[in-house]
C-alpha cells in the first residue's frame, strides 16, 4: 500500500519586503543578500496572522468536505506556538470545522517539525488506511531589525493531506536520519526573536546531510542516477544550494546537472516569500512541481530535512500517476502577485506591534481580505479567532 501526499497547497501572508529596499536601509549592497543568500523578497505578517492563521488558510485551499470527516489525525507543526501547553492544532480543528473523533497535536523540533509530523502521519494511516491526516507546518520567522538574521525573515504555512493511495508523491517506508544536542539555533521562552550562530548553522547542517547522504549509499535505500531531484530545507536558498554542490565529484556529471537544474525551479517560492521554518522543505516541493514540468510519474526524489538543535533525516518519495492533476501553479502566482509591497517605515512598524500580554483586550483587524481566518481579538489571556 502507498502512503504520501494526496493534496497540498501553501498560504503566505499578503504584503511583502523587497530585500533591495532592505540592503539600501541597511546601507548593504544587495547583491550581498540577492546572490549572497540567494533570496529576493520576504513575507511580512500582520499582527492578526499567527501560526495558527497560517496554518488554517493553508489547510482551507485543499480540503472537502468528506476530508474533514475523514481526518483521524491533525498535526501543527510550528515553532512560532501561540500557547505553551495548548497545542495550535485545537484552534485550527475548530476553526476548519473537522470531527471531533480525531488526535490533535503540536509538533516542535524547529525546522525539522514538519517531516517529524509527515513522518508521524505516515505511520498513522499505515495502521489506519481508512483515514486521512492533515499536516500543518506554519511558522514566523523572526530575528529582529537590524540584526544578522534580519534577511532570512518570512511566514508562511504548507498544507499536507496525508493518505493511503496518494495522489501527488508516496512516502518511501526506509530513511535515514540523525540527532545531536548543538546550539546553532534557538529561541528562548522568554524572546521573541530568535538567536543563531549562522556560519555554525550551515556547517551542521551540511555536515549532518553529507553524513546522511554516506549512510543512505551504504544502506543502498537508492541509487543517485534514480533520484529525478534533491530537495532541501531552505532557510535562504544559498544555504541548500551547497548541500547540492557537496555532491559535485561524488554523482556523475549528468546526475548531478540534473539535480541542480531541478534544484533551482525548487527555489523559486523560497526566494519571494523568505523562511517559513518547518515549512520550508515543503513549499520547495510544492515549487518544484509547479516550475518543472519535465517530472514525470515515477520520478524518485530526496528531500533532505534540517532542523536546528539539530535534526535531519533524509528520505525519498516518488511521483505517483496524475500528480500534475492535483497542482495550483496559476493560483499560487496570483497570490503572489497580488502581494503589497512594504516601504521600509511600514515594514519597521508592523514589526514592532505586539499582542497585549496584561490580560487587557485587544481587537484586531483583517489584514487580508482574500482569507477565511484571521484573529479577532486577545482578551483575558485567550485568543480568537474567525
Amino acid at each position: 500500500m502507498n502512503i504520501g501526499i494526496d493534496k497540498m497547497d501553501f498560504y503566505t501572508p499578503a504584503q511583502y519586503l523587497d530585500l533591495v529596499d532592505l540592503a539600501q536601509a541597511r546601507k548593504t549592497d544587495p547583491n550581498k543578500y540577492l546572490i549572497g543568500i540567494g533570496q529576493r523578497q520576504m513575507a511580512i505578517p500582520s499582527l492578526d496572522q499567527d501560526a495558527v492563521v497560517l496554518a488554517a488558510n493553508a489547510a482551507e485551499k485543499i480540503l472537502s468536505a468528506a476530508d474533514r470527516q475523514q481526518i483521524g489525525l491533525l498535526i501543527v507543526a510550528t515553532e512560532s506556538g501561540v500557547d505553551q501547553s495548548k497545542a495550535a492544532a485545537l484552534f485550527v480543528q475548530q476553526l476548519l470545522q473537522l470531527s471531533p473523533y480525531l488526535r490533535a497535536i503540536e509538533l516542535k523540533e524547529a525546522c525539522y517539525g514538519g517531516t517529524a509530523g509527515l513522518q508521524l502521519a505516515r505511520d498513522f494511516v499505515a495502521q489506519h488506511p481508512q483515514q486521512k491526516a492533515l499536516v500543518l507546518a506554519s511558522d514566523i520567522a523572526r530575528y529582529g531589525l537590524q540584526t544578522s538574521g534580519e534577511v532570512t525573515q518570512g511566514a508562511g504555512a504548507v498544507a499536507l493531506l496525508v493518505s493511503a493511495n496518494p495522489r501527488i508523491l508516496a512516502i518511501a517506508p526506509d530513511s535515514v536520519y540523525q540527532s545531536q544536542n548543538v546550539n546553532d539555533f534557538w529561541r528562548p521562552n522568554y524572546s521573541q526573536e530568535a538567536m543563531a550562530r549562522g556560519k555554525f548553522s550551515e556547517e551542521v547542517y551540511l555536515k549532518m546531510f553529507q553524513n546522511l547522504w554516506t549512510q543512505a549509499q551504504a544502506q543502498k535505500l537508492w541509487q543517485p542516477a534514480d533520484l529525478q531531484a534533491l530537495l532541501c530545507h531552505l532557510p535562504f536558498s544559498k544555504m541548500g544550494l551547497k548541500a547540492v554542490r557537496s555532491l559535485q565529484g561524488q554523482l556523475a556529471s549528468v546526475d548531478y546537472e540534473r539535480l541542480m537544474r531541478r534544484f533551482q525551479a525548487s527555489v523559486q517560492y523560497g526566494q519571494v516569500i523568505g523562511n517559513i521554518y518547518t515549512g520550508s522543505l515543503y513549499l520547495s516541493l510544492i515549487s518544484l512541481l509547479d516550475h518543472d514540468t519535465s517530472l514525470q510519474a515515477g520520478d524518485q526524489l530526496a528531500c533532505y530535512s534540517y532542523g536546528s538543535g539539530a535534526v535531519a533525516e533524509l528520505f525519498t518519495g516518488t511521483l505517483v500517476a496524475g500528480f500534475q492533476e492535483q497542482l495550483h501553479p496559476h493560483s499560487h502566482q496570483k497570490m503572489l502577485a497580488q502581494r503589497q509591497r512594504l516601504t521600509i517605515a511600514e515594514y519597521e512598524a508592523e514589526f514592532q506591534q505586539q499582542l497585549v500580554t496584561d490580560g487587557s483586550t485587544q481587537e484586531l483587524t483583517q489584514s487580508d481580505p482574500t482569507a477565511p481566518h484571521y484573529l479577532t481579538k486577545v482578551e483575558a489571556h485567550q485568543r480568537f479567532y474567525v
